[in-house]
């Protein structure tokens, strides 16, 4: 049994309401969970929500809302994987235990079913505990620099001569999804690990939102993929 759980409590400091605000006319919400069932890869795709407001948006666009998420569970520092453990436990106890289970937040609106596919294939070989979203820097992060006291510091004065092809590359993680074993999720295993890998994302769908700059931008984004998508 394949598992989509997308967290989504109604605490958000820097943006009010941020995973029900209205994108395109729907909350932003929707557009993840109506592109999970598009995608026909999960048996069941679990909201995570401490918000009767949030589940009842979410069960309208399709989700199910099998649990109401405890406060203990809805607090600033409640991790996601604490988030997904309490949905696999639940699901164990009162359903089936799943065998894999990608978490995916609400706000990745610029998640396609494309990179979805693909990373379920790779996932599925069993080679992984984890496989999430992830993207390559820009530029050389072994030139970066800070600021002290005015002056410009170099991290690596080594670096500042080389040619960028002989760097090497690194990535970030872009907050889109995770694919995860269940007993990696239960166990609470390191993500950023040797035993997890990647599913690439294009620079120009890797953005997550913080705060309402963000917001802007991924709606710029969302419009510009859109075009691209319908050529």
């Amino acid at each position: 049994m394949n598992i989509a759980i997308i967290p989504a409590r109604i605490g958000s400091k820097r943006i009010k309401n941020k995973n029900i605000k209205i994108f395109f006319g729907k909350p932003i919400i929707t557009h993840v969970i109506k592109l999970l069932i598009k995608s026909k890869i999960f048996d069941k795709i679990i909201v995570s929500t401490d918000s009767n407001k949030i589940a009842k948006i979410c069960k309208k666009s399709g989700a199910e809302i099998l649990f109401k998420r405890p406060k203990s569970l809805a607090g600033d520092y409640t991790s996601t994987k604490d988030v997904v453990k309490h949905a696999i436990e639940w699901l164990t106890k009162n359903l089936k235990k799943p065998s894999r289970v990608c978490c995916v937040y609400p706000t990745a609106v610029l998640l396609t079913i494309e990179d979805l596919k693909k990373s379920f294939i790779k996932f599925k070989s069993n080679k992984y505990d984890y496989l999430f979203s992830a993207t390559k820097y820009s530029h050389p992060i072994q030139r970066c620099f800070y600021i002290d006291q005015d002056k410009i510091m170099m991290n690596n004065k080594k670096n500042f001569n080389k040619r960028t092809q002989d760097l090497k590359d690194y990535y970030y993680d872009v907050g889109q999804f995770y694919w995860g074993k269940t007993s990696a999720w239960l166990d609470k295993k390191i993500i950023f690990d040797r035993n997890s890998t990647i599913q690439i994302i294009p620079k120009h769908r890797a953005q997550d939102i913080d705060d309402l700059q963000d917001w802007k931008f991924v709606e710029k984004l969302f419009l510009i993929n859109k075009r691209l998508n319908n050529k």
